[in-house]
């Protein structure tokens, strides 16, 4: 796997710090998939903040590289995404300014050992070293004309398997990044993953994923 240290995305003046922050149940098909027992403990209702978690720096990955499957499990879920790269430092922005504070925008592939539970989501199910890859290369914000419509598709073996859009996320954005940062602060060079469409496709040993996003590229791995 590659370190966090050696990934070669920088935007003057600063580079990614190495901090990916995620929102669980953010796309409309993923409540859709939890349906009825949103409301059933553990979640008891559903969201009414943002459900975070966190991809440490050993996750991070590059376009290209290989993501292991871990000894034991024959799979492992592919979340395509998109992650918005901060450029400034975020604290209680608006959603009509939260655009400001994005430097540019990226494909984030979110690869988790499978599970059907979003509550307090399990560390060894989403923090595997190489567990996210990113890229291939930050696309600043001022070339994509429009966040909230960006379709995402995922190939395996060449094979379209799934496609989503952004349009389809619960919170947009701006949105999202307004109401993260009500109550925390966003640094420069921090990813915020905005959502991961489900069901997500499922990858073994072998197989190589392609996650097209049009005006940002092709996030490749192989598994």
């Amino acid at each position: 796997m590659l370190a966090a240290c050696t990934i070669p995305f920088e935007i003057a003046p600063f580079r990614l710090s190495g901090t990916v922050y995620g929102a669980l149940l953010n796309h409309s098909s993923a409540l859709a998939e939890l349906g009825p027992k949103a409301a059933q403990a553990p979640y008891n209702a559903a969201p009414r903040a943002p459900v975070l978690y966190v991809k440490p720096r050993n996750t991070l990955a590059v376009s290209g590289s290989a993501v292991e499957i871990p000894a034991g499990m024959t799979e492992l879920e592919v979340g395509a995404c998109l992650g918005l790269v901060i450029g400034r430092p975020a604290c209680n922005v608006s959603t009509t300014e939260a655009r400001d504070y994005v430097a540019g925008y990226l494909i984030v592939n979110d690869v988790s050992v499978p599970h059907d539970n979003f509550y307090r989501p399990s560390i060894r199910l989403k923090a595997r070293d190489g567990f996210c890859p990113l890229g291939p290369a930050i696309v600043a914000r001022d070339v994509v004309a429009d966040p909230d419509a960006l379709t995402i598709r995922t190939y395996v073996d060449g094979v379209l398997v799934q496609a989503a859009t952004t349009a389809e996320l619960l919170r947009s954005p701006a949105s999202l990044l307004a109401d993260v940062t009500e109550f925390m602060t966003l640094a420069p060079g921090d990813v915020l993953v905005v959502g991961v469409a489900r069901p997500c496709p499922r990858i073994r040993a072998g197989q190589s994923v392609n996650i097209v996003v049009d005006g940002l590229g092709t996030l490749s791995n192989r598994f």
